[in-house]
């Protein structure tokens, strides 16, 4: 192999070989100058120079407990030198005890019985719970699933994600879901208010199901064409859109009542995002299937998997070979994510998400008072969110969003003499919200930096 010279090294020779050499089709490329970053640890990312970023989306919610945690990369390394590598057909001790720590917990939360099944990534245990949902309702292909939703960018994913440029290259490859308005209550579908709309969003999904001709259900048999309805308890890409209360109880009485599979995507949202294990934990409701990845073995490892109920899951329903990934419940991977479970009964994220998010959201609030182009915030847990306005506090503001996460980028903001970065993310329906997911390690006083950072880039973008 030709080996590289020392000017290729430099940070601008690394950036003209990306751009001759790299696919833009797997990165995203929003920065106007990518960012070549060298070392992390806790809420932080150091560049080439040593300029510290402060990360308030850790990796889109990979990265619930800090860079370099040192619980779990410990287990990783000590698996590396152990097992680090081994077939998945075969077994070996660290994916039995990380299924049974997942099952065990989710048993206690819910008083369901069933078991772990593992995969890679997240779009991959979407595509697993597509195959145990079209397995059990025999052969249905039919899904509901929300506006604004995000459930990955494989060919069946993409049926379940709402944007259309996901799929506009690539066509369809099997059914593409029905879309139901999410209760978005600060920019409610239907236009109502929350204090007076006793859930009118509930009552339109319901009205489905009333006659024939909404193309749901035939009424002389009582059968629905729909198989499941995939769901994310708070909403994630789509701007971490937090629902009201009642809505996924009263959700769960419609589907139940009509035999439609409920399935929780916790990708994001999942081990402690929002106070929780399961994010669906703050709405009283019971999931047949929950999918998870992402901070399951804390970024160290592209590890996921699905927890499903017995009765979808059990040996006779989905028999080996039913699904299969070469690298699914790898050693390394079910090693950090046994260390992530351990890690959750070694300290109380339940109490520290929930007090940091608080705390997070009061000073966000603060901000908004001075601020009016900070239309929105709120926040469940260390999911927080922050929508962007015109001065009306309502009119999307995309323009000004999208220089804000510019200017953060560039490793300049002046604090007390030292020049930081700022990691932040864009969701939302009309990209203009920044989404907030901090390390649940995060210092209340990393925070106070965080708003004086961001109050300086409100102030130099102009507003």
């Amino acid at each position: 192999m030709e080996k590289l010279h020392a000017e290729q090294l430099t940070e601008q020779g690394l950036l003209d070989l990306e751009s001759r050499y790299c696919s833009y089709g797997d990165t995203v490329h929003y920065s106007e100058r990518p960012v070549i970053f060298d070392e992390c640890e806790g809420s932080w990312l150091y560049d080439m120079q040593g300029t510290p970023y402060l990360d308030v989306q850790m990796w889109y919610s990979a990265v619930n407990f800090g860079y370099r945690n040192r619980d779990i990369e410990e287990a990783h390394n000590h698996q590396m030198k152990r097992l680090p590598q081994v077939a998945s057909q075969y077994l070996h001790k660290e994916k039995i005890l990380l299924a049974t720590a997942i099952a065990r917990e989710t048993e206690k939360r819910f008083g369901l019985k069933g078991r772990v099944h593992f995969n890679v990534g997240g779009a991959q245990a979407i595509e697993d719970s597509i195959k145990l949902v079209r397995n059990f309702k025999k052969g249905k292909s039919l899904m509901f699933a929300f506006m604004g939703g995000y459930h990955g960018r494989t060919l069946a994913a993409t049926e379940l994600t709402s944007s259309f440029r996901y799929r506009k290259k690539y066509g369809h490859f099997g059914s593409r879901a029905t879309f139901i308005p999410f209760p978005y209550c600060y920019r409610c579908f239907y236009g109502k208010e929350r204090k007076t709309c006793e859930y009118e969003c509930v009552r339109q999904f319901e009205k489905l199901f009333e006659s024939e001709y909404y193309g749901v259900i035939d009424t002389k048999e009582n059968e629905v064409e729909y198989a499941a309805f995939f769901i994310e308890p708070v909403q994630a890409t789509g701007g971490y859109i937090i629902p009201p209360p009642e809505y996924f109880a009263r959700l769960a009485e419609v589907l139940s009542k009509h035999g439609i599979l409920l399935v929780d995507d916790e990708i994001q949202m999942g081990f402690y995002r929002t106070g929780k294990l399961w994010a669906l934990e703050h709405f009283g409701v019971k999931p047949d299937v929950v999918a998870f990845a992402k901070s399951l073995t804390n970024g160290l490892n592209p590890l996921s998997g699905i927890w499903a109920r017995e009765e979808l899951i059990n040996p006779k329903m989905f028999p080996p070979g039913s699904t299969h990934s070469t690298f699914s419940s790898n050693p390394l991977g079910t090693a950090a994510g046994l260390a992530t479970m351990e890690l959750l009964n070694k300290y109380d994220f339940a109490k520290m998400a929930d007090e940091k998010g608080k705390y997070l959201v009061s000073l966000l609030k603060d901000l908004q008072k001075e601020h009016p182009v900070i239309g929105n915030v709120d926040g469940l847990g260390l999911a927080v969110r922050i929508e962007m306005t015109k001065s009306d506090g309502i009119t999307p503001d995309k323009k000004l969003t999208d220089a804000i996460f510019q200017e953060g980028m560039k490793g300049d903001i002046a604090i007390n003499g030292k020049k930081y970065g700022l990691v932040l993310d864009v969701g939302g329906y009309y990209k203009n919200v920044f989404t907030l997911a901090p390390a649940l390690t995060i210092t209340y006083e990393e925070m106070d930096l965080f708003i004086r950072l961001f109050e300086s880039l409100l102030n130099r973008c102009g507003e």
